[in-house]
């Protein structure tokens, strides 16, 4: 079936010295599951499962070739032989389910972001250009040191040739060392690594060559470049193209990305939120598949197997690094293998659960589907021991995964919603600005719960009557939570609204706008854009040091930059004290002052919300066993929600 509806993505691809099932990639991603510098269990566990479901290639997260490249202190390590039986394990284990796998090898040059006791590391780079995103003022790399490098990124390369790894990949994007050295504006040496293209280009050939040296003829050596690292003083597409034709034959393909590390703007792009289109950096990719005789990867987005086709199909690329789908689904290439696309879980580019549990140095997951990172644990849900009849009072993201899986385990399983459609707050969340896909939530989980059989009721009220009549053996509370509403002076002179209004429809504002955002999530910033963008003049006063505080970072850059182009006046360190006529008052959080907002028209309240819980004591009246989950017992995010329906949903 494949071949009739992908016949571009499920053709065999011949990478050197062995052969890809498929062209779906999942790129290298840091997971926070190494420990100590070394594979673990956990991690082979999550990389088996993407081997499992079908993936073509491969490549597992940067491997530090020596001491200096310590960006992270979840930095898995390949200076030392250490490395290798984790690495043999992994392969073997990727290897049975037919995957091809290779390891990024990798220094960040002065791209460090943390260290793991705290203090600030000593960075080097090719010159000491400073880095603006982590402040960091690098060492200028000694002849000897960059021969110690480039013996670094050899004896890596033997180690993954020796643990039986098909291949590894030079990471040379996203302003990493390689890029600093090729960059003009970075490097300004002025001996044979600086100056002209060729002597830029002189520590990737030296690095390249001596990673063939130490391996083999059919080993694969990849090269991750970013097409243009869309930073005034990054790379740029002309240059990063032009190296790439320079170092020929010494890679055996090319991973294009885009964006560079080295900048707010820049890093969005190193996973791009929901903002941006399907596949958007594909069409920067075909200048180089054009102008190279290697097989080109592309990333950027592509969450779907229908739009890998296209890119495909296009002559874009010759495969499509699909990583953030893999993580959602590690199914998902088997399913579109066999044509089952309503059961793909796609992802919504949330960013929440992946690369912002890593910022905050946690392991890697999925808030659609937290079993991923999780692989030891939630890999499989166990089967009942005892066919219960279950009933689920709520059809948010906590309600639904809580159905799916203890109807799954073989539960018979209803699920009561109050409204006419299921999806609780995401159907609210998807009526935000550029954040249409984060409905698909609802759509993913109600998929779930239909292919386990549960039994779907819309606009079904429960109350002690319908808890009786339905004399459940166990009930899943997730009743969700409802606007908090805080209190303060007011002479009621001035509109205000919720959020919640505002989204549904339900108020018409005014001209001059201010919206208090205690909760410095989505919500606040993305009423601000969307009011700004139908007219009215917004303020965004936050009770938090910044706008987006508790957003993964490359989504807070994203609406950042978006706030200001729209012109809304972002306060931070702002909480809501009151109103009087046209004046809102708020107190700066730090120095207690007071700061007057004027000539408002309406006050939109971003204030969190409060847990609906009520059916709680009906419950605990009936004596029926209760398991709540999500917003119920107390508002966070969908994350939480989706986490604790999978824990309730085992549980009964």
């Amino acid at each position: 079936m494949s071949v009739a509806l992908f016949p571009h993505l499920f053709r065999p691809l011949a990478l050197r010295g062995t052969t890809l099932r498929n062209r779906i990639m999942s790129t290298g991603h840091d997971t926070c599951l190494p420990e100590n510098g070394q594979v673990t269990e956990s991690y082979i566990a999550y990389q088996e499962a993407r081997a499992k479901g079908g993936v073509g290639l491969i490549v597992t997260q940067v491997a530090g070739v020596h001491e200096t490249a310590r960006y992270t202190s979840h930095l898995i390590m390949a200076d030392s032989d250490a490395c290798i039986p984790g690495y043999r394990e992994l392969a073997r284990r990727c290897h049975a389910h037919g995957a091809v796998v290779v390891s990024q090898l990798f220094h960040p040059g002065r791209e460090i972001m943390e260290s793991a006791n705290g203090m600030l590391a000593v960075a080097y780079s090719a010159s000491a250009s400073p880095n603006e995103r982590f402040r960091m003022m690098p060492r200028t790399m000694d002849r000897a040191m960059i021969a110690e490098i480039v013996g670094g990124y050899a004896g890596a390369a033997r180690r993954m040739f020796e643990a039986g790894m098909d291949g590894v990949e030079f990471v040379a994007s996203h302003g990493y060392l390689p890029a600093q050295f090729l960059n003009p504006r970075v490097n300004r040496r002025t001996d044979d690594y600086g100056g002209s293209d060729e002597n830029r280009l002189r520590f990737l050939v030296e690095a390249l060559e001596a990673m063939r040296a130490a391996t083999s003829d059919d080993f694969i050596i990849g090269l991750r470049i970013s097409a243009n690292e869309r930073d005034e003083a990054g790379l740029t597409h002309a240059e990063t193209l032009s190296a790439c034709r320079a170092l020929g034959d010494r890679i055996d393909y090319l991973s294009i990305t885009v964006g560079t590390s080295a900048s707010l703007g820049g890093a969005i792009h190193i996973a791009a939120p929901m903002n941006f289109q399907a596949a958007y950096a594909a069409p920067e990719a075909k200048s180089y598949k054009q102008a190279l005789s290697v097989p080109v990867f592309v990333v950027g987005r592509i969450n779907q197997p229908q739009e890998a086709e296209l890119v495909v199909a296009r002559g874009e690329a010759d495969g499509c690094g699909m990583t953030r789908a893999l993580i959602c689904d590690p199914q998902m290439p088997a399913k579109a293998e066999e044509g089952r696309f309503d059961d793909i879980r796609a992802c919504i580019g949330c960013n929440q659960a992946c690369i912002h549990h890593f910022h905050r140095g946690l392991p890697v997951s999925c808030i659609q589907h937290p079993e991923s990172g999780r692989e030891l644990v939630f890999g499989q849900h166990p089967k009942a021991a005892t066919k219960r009849r279950v009933m689920v009072v709520g059809g948010g993201p906590a309600g639904l995964k809580a159905a799916a899986v203890a109807a799954a385990r073989g539960h018979d399983v209803t699920l009561f919603e109050a409204a006419p459609r299921i999806g609780g707050q995401a159907l609210l969340a998807q009526l935000l600005p550029h954040r249409a896909e984060f409905g698909g939530i609802a759509t993913n989980l109600t998929r779930e719960c239909e292919l386990a059989g549960v039994t779907l009721r819309r606009n079904a009220r429960v109350d002690a009557a319908v808890l009786r009549d339905f004399a459940p053996d166990a009930v899943i509370l997730a009743t969700g939570a409802t606007p908090y509403v805080p209190g303060f002076e007011t002479d009621e002179e001035m509109q205000v609204v919720t959020a919640w209004q505002v989204l549904q429809g339900q108020v018409k504002v005014g001209g001059r706008v201010l919206v208090a955002d205690w909760r410095a999530d989505w919500i606040g910033p993305g009423v601000a854009e969307m009011l700004a963008r139908a007219g009215s003049r917004v303020d965004l006063a936050v009770n938090g040091l910044h706008m987006g505080e508790t957003l993964p970072y490359y989504v807070r850059d994203t609406i950042a930059g978006n706030l200001h182009r729209l012109g809304v006046a972002v306060t931070p360190y702002a909480r809501l004290v009151g109103t009087f006529g046209d004046t809102v008052f708020m107190q700066h959080t730090a120095s207690e002052q007071i700061m007057e907002f004027e000539g408002v028209d309406t006050l939109v309240l971003s204030t969190g919300h409060l847990p609906v819980d009520g059916l709680a004591a009906e419950i605990a009246a009936l004596g029926l066993e209760c398991h709540p989950a999500g917003d119920c017992l107390t508002p966070r995010t969908a994350e939480e929600a989706v986490y604790e329906g999978m824990l309730a949903g085992r549980a009964v």
